[in-house]
């Protein structure tokens, strides 16, 4: 270790503690102000040892050694990252920046090999002659130092300035005034050797690419080119100019520039989460006074309905308790007239009796129960999911449904609920309504549907029924009988209008299967094995019909049936059967012309 550290070291643990604050000089009083340059970013105290890391960041030595390996190739020492002082090294150790995260590669010869960073020791010194109304002499250690020696690195008293300008080796030594450093701001002294302390690096040795002392020069260096250090430094220090001027500084510039656009979007993106935060909670806002104002609307309408219905209700009782009263009087009067009354009293009051009587039996009220419709709840309703327009600019959901059904005024809508095809999927489709003949637009009828066979009891067709939410039910079946269906058609245990309704489901076409030919003769090119549907015949073995022969029927029939209608479906055994004789139908396997076969009547 060099003087200059080890009166370094002296200075800094004979001062407090420092309290790192990297704010101007103009702080409180009672705030301690400290130059973070001087402060080591690990363990928060001024450098001691500062050590340059390949980052360039600068630690004291005693926290690099206590950092934890990042990699290590054949194991650690003691657990710790470097070996401790006087522990040899064993193997290559790898650590973390604590400063910036980069991996850094410790020397094998620990973390003494590490570059010193003396300008933080400069910052360290000057820092300390800042805070520190007295600095004591380094050589006495009686005094209070004026000055101090830049090359020796000496506070030194001013006894110990005048021994120390008398002595020859020491005689040319620059000593400069503590107050004057103070003044500067800054303390430029020499770098002395760590091998022979008392001695500047004026050299520079190229070949070991080292600063070296003249000592060093002379003894360990002897055969190595020594310049001195003013005539080498404009190229080596070119070459960090260079670099920093021409590449680092231009790249500087670019990231601050592309940190400067990162920032703004920043601000430019917060800007527009802000005001997008904004219209959605005015958005929120306004949809929901929309919301509250369409459900004032739905209440206000629910209590409407409400009243409306309560006051038909009442009406009809009113209606119904008249009628029970009129009723009930005449009722009473007649029977006591039977009962009590003589023959001439009964004679007497006979047409008054008579034509009240007849009035209450035609009033236009019809008193029977059926005729009343129970209110089973469904006839008021709230659709939540169905549109309700626009209330104040916002779309609205959720209406109040208060229509009910007239079974007189629904309608039965397709085809398929009069005729059908056998095997085939017929449908129709339900549509119910309100008095007014207007769609419900609900769905949730139990709507009922039977489909039997009218001369087959027994024969019955199930029918599917789709609810489509909107008033409409879709009906679906598949005959496999043909004739004649009742189709019953019920909404709520009861008839729409026209049900039952007669279904007629026609017998599945029968596709011909032969040949459109003038003979069998002429379509299988005089085989005797043709054969064809028609009575016709030929001596000589043939077995189909020929044109003048018997039976032939004259034109151009079917093979497969005999019917001469080319546009026609295929006769049914029973009209072949009919005609009686020899015909021939379409069977087999091969060619058209051999697709024929014998039927035996």
């Amino acid at each position: 270790m060099s003087r200059c550290d080890k009166n370094l070291e002296k200075d800094v643990d004979s001062s407090p503690t420092p309290t790192t604050n990297s704010s101007s000089k103009n702080g409180d009083k009672g705030d301690v102000v400290i130059n973070a340059r001087a402060v080591c970013r690990v363990c928060k105290c001024l450098y001691r040892e500062p050590k340059i890391m390949q980052c360039l960041h600068t630690f004291c030595a005693d926290c690099v050694r206590q950092l934890e390996p990042f990699s290590v190739s054949s194991g650690v020492h003691n657990g710790k990252a470097v070996p401790l002082e006087g522990e040899q090294p064993s193997s290559a150790v790898t650590v973390l920046c604590p400063e910036c995260d980069s991996e850094v590669d410790i020397p094998l010869s620990g973390v003494d090999g590490l570059t010193t960073d003396h300008l933080a020791l400069d910052e360290v010194f000057l820092e300390t002659l800042m805070s520190k109304n007295s600095v004591v002499c380094d050589l006495c250690s009686d005094g209070g130092a004026e000055k101090r020696c830049e090359v020796c690195s000496v506070n030194l008293c001013e006894f110990c300035i005048q021994a120390h300008r008398r002595q020859k080796r020491t005689s040319s030594h620059t000593v400069q005034c503590l107050e004057d450093l103070k003044t500067q701001g800054r303390l430029s002294r020499p770098v002395l050797c760590s091998l022979h302390p008392g001695q500047e690096l004026r050299l520079f040795c190229e070949p070991c690419d080292l600063p070296v002392c003249l000592e060093c020069a002379a003894t360990f260096h002897r055969d190595h080119r020594c310049l001195p250090t003013r005539d080498v430094i404009d190229r080596h220090g070119g070459r960090i100019r260079d670099l920093v001027t021409g590449r680092l500084r231009p790249r500087l510039d670019q990231l601050e520039e592309s940190l400067r656009k990162v920032d703004l979007s920043q601000e430019a993106l917060q800007a527009r989460v802000d005001e997008a935060v904004d219209e959605v909670r005015t958005f929120a806002r306004g949809y929901a006074s929309a919301v509250e104002s369409h459900c004032l609307l739905l209440l206000r309408r629910l209590e409407e309905l409400g009243l409306q219905r309560r006051n038909h209700l009442h009406l009809q009782r009113a209606q119904l308790q008249q009628a029970l009263k009129d009723t009930r009087g005449g009722v009473e009067f007649a029977e006591r007239l039977l009962t009590c009354g003589s023959d001439a009293e009964i004679l007497s009051a006979k047409d008054v009796t008579l034509r009240r009587l007849a009035g209450l039996m035609e009033t236009g009220y019809n008193p029977h129960p059926a005729t009343i419709t129970p209110y089973d709840g469904s006839s008021i309703c709230f659709l939540p999911r169905e549109s309700a327009g626009v209330v104040a600019g916002y779309p609205m959901v959720g209406v109040i449904h208060a229509k009910t059904l007239e079974l007189s005024r629904c309608t039965i809508e397709g085809e398929g609920v009069q005729r059908g095809r056998e095997g085939q999927r017929g449908e129709f489709t339900l549509v119910c309504r309100d008095a007014a003949g207007k769609q419900m637009g609900r769905g949730g009828e139990a709507v009922l549907v039977s489909m039997v066979h009218k001369e087959k009891k027994d024969c019955r067709v199930e029918a599917a029924v789709v609810d489509n939410s909107d008033g409409s039910y879709s009906v679906s079946y598949t005959p496999m009988e043909p004739g004649f269906y009742s189709v019953w058609v019920c909404v709520k245990t009861q008839h729409v209008k026209g049900s039952p309704f007669v279904l007629n489901v026609k017998r599945q076409v029968r596709w011909h299967r032969g040949t459109f030919h003038c003979c069998s003769f002429c379509s299988s090119g005089g085989s005797k094995g043709a054969r064809c549907g028609c009575t016709g015949t030929m001596p000589g073995g043939f077995q189909g019909c020929g044109h003048g022969h018997k039976g032939h029927p004259g034109k151009p029939h079917w093979s497969c049936c005999g019917s001469t209608v080319e546009a026609s479906e295929c006769l049914p055994q029973s009209v072949i059967t009919a005609v009686g004789g020899t015909i021939t139908a379409v069977g087999g396997t091969g060619s058209p012309r051999g697709h024929l076969r014998t039927v035996e009547l």
